[in-house]
């Protein structure tokens, strides 16, 4: 029987490698992807994700985290399939670039 489960990817930051954070991590039954150190340019949060919600997010003003926490949701809901596909996709493109290029700055 096949399983889904989620497949997880962040950066090497402190805060996301903390025995807390990645307890989370696991209490939640993810897998963790790894991430090369030293390669912002290879996150898929600020290659991808996190441009485009702050693009969307933009000039909107919030009176608690409440509302902040709706917008994101409400921002991701709408995003058909196709938008989180074709951002892989473009991460894997950045993947292989920075390979081809020896590990060095792939510009954007």
């Amino acid at each position: 029987m096949l399983r889904r489960k989620v497949l997880f990817h962040q950066d090497n930051a402190r805060v996301h490698t903390s025995v807390q954070s990645m307890a989370e991590i696991h209490n939640c039954g993810f897998e963790l992807l790894p991430h090369p150190p030293y390669s912002p340019d290879l996150a898929s949060s600020d290659f991808f994700l996190f441009p485009n919600l702050k693009k969307h997010l933009g000039g909107q003003r919030f009176s608690t985290n409440d509302e902040v926490k709706a917008a994101v949701d409400a921002y991701f809901d709408s995003k058909e399939e196709s938008f989180f596909f074709n951002g892989l996709n473009a991460w894997k493109g950045r993947w292989q670039k920075c390979i081809e290029l020896d590990g060095d700055y792939v510009e954007k």
